[in-house]
């Protein structure tokens, strides 16, 4: 809700991401923020003011010296009847231009006369985005208070070109927005949680193996909550096709054994929730080629050997976290399976929920938990898994204020 009622004024430069402003647009208005956009003339050779103007519902300005804009000094106008400004894509010289403090078009001169938090979505090749002088720039508008999502790092426009200047997604974008405008409380300042989320995938040969449904929506969602609250939070996420959180510190990992030493990498901190489904076993032994299939011949068969137990490691680890939380995936006996592992890992609070054939818990958008605790249990409504992350994150600012 932290967009819902915003004015945002969408600076649109000149680069191949500017097709991706048009998404943007649309994932802004979704939640009701109102979007102003000022396309430089580079943007104009990307996409047209027509498609720009149709998606915000609004004029879009494109010249400095026009008549009608500036009779009441429009740009002074556009630069504070705003509440964030987000450049999307920033180019390269469109940062340039900030960093020196010119103004020699409207976009340029909307930026130096605002007094509103700007976003900045660099987007460049990423021998542009290195070069030194680049650095410097953003070095410059780091220090000038600018705020900047991304760029990412991935395939370019240009063929066989990849590295680090891909625009961030444009629900990153969003995400970044949402915080930079999120005026609730933040309880959590100064805590450091560890979050992991999703499956973990052990090898079985180079091309197969063992894993589950986990999509990663629920820890991905409860990492964002609770750096919405002020948290400093590390993501430990298993693999996924989510983007990273904004405001997140995100390590990717792709088995068991590499997520429990990320999670013990990341001690000492506050609290942790482990939400990752995490595999039990792997096998013995990780072929390191193709197994084949056998005319006449039996199926191999597969050792397997235990997997290490995150959630209990850290919830009796030298270094435990004040407050531990575990999820228990169950299909059957839920509360009574979720509580049985609520003593045996050493678990503060166990969020319990049947991911059993039907619920479409696990891939999937809601969830339904029940909270268990050492005093009681506490079932939740069918919920978003955002709104599961919300409250759970809310609960846990209680808990570490008692």
């Amino acid at each position: 809700m932290a967009l819902n009622g915003k004015r945002i004024l969408l600076i649109i430069g000149g680069g191949i991401a500017a097709y991706k402003s048009l998404d943007l647009i649309r994932r802004l208005r979704e939640r009701g923020a109102a979007v102003r956009p000022i396309m430089t003339a580079g943007a104009c050779e990307f996409i047209t003011p027509l498609a720009v103007g149709a998606l915000a519902a609004d004029k879009v300005f494109t010249e400095l010296f026009s008549r009608e804009d500036e009779q009441d000094v429009g740009h002074i106008r556009l630069a504070r009847d705003c509440d964030l400004i987000i450049v999307a894509p920033a180019t390269a010289d469109l940062m340039a231009k900030m960093a020196s403090g010119l103004a020699n078009d409207l976009a340029s001169t909307v930026l130096l006369a605002t007094h509103r938090k700007v976003l900045l979505a660099p987007a460049m090749n990423p021998a542009m985005w290195s070069h030194k002088a680049t650095s410097r720039n953003v070095a410059q508008l780091r220090d000038d208070g600018i705020h900047f999502v991304g760029p990412e790092t991935g395939e370019m426009a240009e063929s066989g070109e990849a590295g680090r200047g891909r625009m961030s997604e444009p629900l990153a974008i969003v995400a970044a927005a949402e915080a930079l405008l999120d005026e609730a409380p933040k309880p959590l300042v100064g805590r450091h949680a560890i979050v992991t989320s999703g499956p973990t995938h052990e090898p079985i040969d180079p091309v197969r193996y063992i894993a589950n449904r986990s999509s990663g929506r629920q820890g991905h969602a409860i990492a964002a909550a609770l750096a919405r609250l002020g948290c400093s939070v590390t993501l430990v996420t298993g693999p996924v096709t989510l983007p990273d959180p904004a405001g997140v510190e995100t390590k990717h990992v792709e088995t068991a054994r590499e997520m429990m030493a990320a999670v013990e990498a990341a001690l000492p901190a506050d609290i942790a929730v482990m939400v990752a489904a995490v595999a039990d076993w792997r096998t013995v032994f990780d072929e390191g080629h193709k197994i084949k299939k056998q005319a006449n011949a039996a199926p191999p068969a597969l050792q397997l050997v235990e997997n290490p137990d995150i959630l209990k490691t850290i919830g009796h680890h030298a270094q435990r976290p004040k407050l531990v939380v575990g999820f228990a995936a169950e299909t059957d006996d839920v509360e009574q399976n979720g509580r049985a592992k609520l003593a045996r890992k050493g678990a503060d609070l166990i969020v319990a929920n049947d991911v059993g054939h039907g619920t479409g818990v696990m891939g999937g958008a809601r969830n339904q938990v029940h909270i268990l605790t050492p005093e009681g249990t506490d079932t939740w409504p069918d919920l978003d898994k955002d709104e599961v992350a919300a409250r759970l994150a809310k609960l846990i600012a209680d808990k570490l204020a008692t």
